[in-house]
C-alpha cells in the first residue's frame, strides 16, 4: 500500500535563471506542502541571494552550514568543491534533532530553514562557491518522527546543476518566467536529467586519482533525480501563459502549475517582510499534486520491478 505522504524523506530542487522567482516558488511550495500535512524543511543553497528567511517570516537568518561543517577548503576548512573533489560530505546524513538550534530557523507554522552558506560573509579571496553546492548536493535531513520533505532553493542559472547537485535531489522544479533564457534553462535541465537516465557521466579528466574518477562516475550512475517538473511564474495574463506554453512545447515540456503575477509578492521582497499574496497563495497546490502523483508512480514502478 502506498503511503498518503509519498514525498516523505524526499529532496526537491528548485532551479531557474536569475530573477525567475525561484525563491518565491520555494516559499509558496513550502506552504503548499505544509497544508498537505508534510513536515517541511527548506535549504537555502543560493550562495549570493539573501532574504529567503524574511520571505518565510523568520526575523533573523540561522548560522550557515558551512560553519557547521568546518568552513570551505579555500579558507582552510573541510568542505570542498564537488567538481574538484567528488567525495561525499562527511556527516551529510544528519538528524534534525542533532543539529544545534542556531543552525535552524523556524517559522511560526513550523517550516524549518537551513542556510548552506553565503559568499558575501567570507571576505576577499574566499574562492568559488563550490562548497555550498556540495552541501546542497549531499545534505540529507533525517528525523525519527517527522519524515521531512526538503526543498532546496538553488543558485540562479545552470552551473550548480552541472556541478552535480542535480544528482542529489529526487525531483527538480524548473521555474520559468516570461523570458527566452528561462525557457532555455528548463530545456537544459530536462536534457541533463535525460542524459543521466541514459547513463551519462561527469567530466573526470581533471581528476588525478582513478579512485576519484570511479567515485564521480558512481555518483552519476546512482543519481537520485527522477523527473523535472516545470512551473510558469510571474504570469500576468492568458496571452503570456499561452506564449510560454507554446515555447516550452517545442521542447516537449508541459508545465504542471502556473504562479500568477501578484504585486504583493514584489512588495514583500522589496520591504523585506514575510511573503504576502492574495492572488498566488494557492497556485503551488497543483505543483504539489503533480509531485505526489509522480512520486506515487515511482513507488509503484519500484514495487513491481523484477528483482535482479
Amino acid at each position: 500500500m502506498i503511503s498518503v505522504r509519498p514525498l516523505r524523506n524526499q529532496r526537491i530542487g528548485v532551479f531557474g535563471k536569475g530573477g525567475s522567482g525561484k525563491s518565491t516558488v520555494t516559499v509558496l511550495t513550502a506552504r503548499a506542502l505544509l497544508r498537505q500535512g508534510y513536515s517541511v524543511s527548506v535549504l537555502d543553497a543560493d550562495s549570493t541571494n539573501v532574504g529567503l528567511h524574511n520571505a518565510l517570516g523568520i526575523k533573523h537568518p540561522p548560522a550557515s552550514l558551512l560553519e557547521y561543517y568546518g568552513g570551505t577548503v579555500f579558507s582552510g576548512g573541510s568542505v570542498s568543491c564537488p567538481v574538484d573533489d567528488p567525495t561525499r560530505l562527511p556527516g551529510a546524513h544528519v538528524s534534525l534533532e542533532a543539529i544545534p538550534d542556531r543552525y535552524i530557523g523556524r517559522t511560526s507554522d513550523g517550516i524549518r530553514l537551513l542556510i548552506a552558506g553565503k559568499l558575501g560573509s567570507l571576505g576577499p579571496g574566499a574562492g568559488c562557491d563550490g562548497p555550498v553546492a556540495k552541501i546542497a548536493r549531499d545534505l540529507t535531513l533525517l528525523s525519527a518522527a517527522e519524515n521531512p520533505v526538503t526543498l532546496v532553493d538553488i543558485k540562479a542559472g545552470f552551473e550548480d546543476a552541472a556541478r552535480g547537485l542535480i544528482t542529489g535531489v529526487d525531483w527538480a522544479i524548473a521555474v520559468v518566467d516570461p523570458t527566452k533564457s528561462a525557457v532555455r534553462i528548463a530545456e537544459d535541465l530536462s536534457n541533463l536529467v535525460y542524459r543521466l537516465h541514459e547513463g551519462g557521466g561527469p567530466a573526470t579528466e581533471h581528476l588525478g586519482s582513478p579512485d576519484l574518477v570511479e567515485l564521480a562516475n558512481s555518483i552519476y550512475r546512482h543519481s537520485r533525480v527522477r523527473l523535472v517538473l516545470t512551473v510558469l511564474n510571474r504570469i500576468a495574463d492568458g496571452d503570456t501563459e499561452q506564449l510560454l506554453r507554446e515555447a516550452l512545447l517545442d521542447y516537449g515540456i508541459e508545465p504542471v502549475a502556473v504562479i500568477h503575477e501578484d504585486p504583493a509578492i514584489s512588495a514583500s521582497w522589496f520591504n523585506g517582510g514575510a511573503l504576502r499574496t492574495s492572488i498566488a497563495e494557492r497556485d503551488a497546490d497543483p505543483l504539489v499534486s503533480a509531485l505526489e502523483a509522480a512520486a506515487k508512480t515511482s513507488l509503484v514502478q519500484h514495487a513491481t520491478a523484477p528483482e535482479g
